[in-house]
């Protein structure tokens, strides 16, 4: 098999591969070799979720961030606050932060 072809091949696999991951997700990793420390952009009351505008409304994103905020304290909600464009993964670029409220 001729070099362009095997790197044609390996493109296409990475490129189905990667084309999978379309849902959107929590901005937060927990840090290696410890127990509570976590990195990224969303922090306990603060969610930050990465998603694709293509595929998700943002109706979608603020029922995720809602449910962050119900797991993070009883009685909250999500109230959106910034939006950053190309921040995160290449195929879903668009990050969506909030804050979690008391319901009131």
């Amino acid at each position: 098999m001729s070099t362009l072809k095997l790197s044609i091949l390996l493109f296409l696999c990475a490129l189905v591969s990667a084309c999978a991951e379309f849902a959107p997700f929590e901005d937060r990793r927990r840090e290696p070799g410890t127990e509570y420390v976590y990195v990224g952009a969303s922090k306990p009351g603060q969610p930050a979720i990465c998603y694709n505008p293509l595929f998700y409304s943002k109706e979608d994103i603020k029922e995720r961030a809602d449910a962050l905020c119900q797991n993070y304290q009883k009685n909250t909600h999500a109230e959106f606050v910034d939006v950053d464009y190309v921040t995160c993964r290449l195929f879903v670029p668009s990050k969506a932060y909030y804050k979690c409220v008391v319901d009131k």
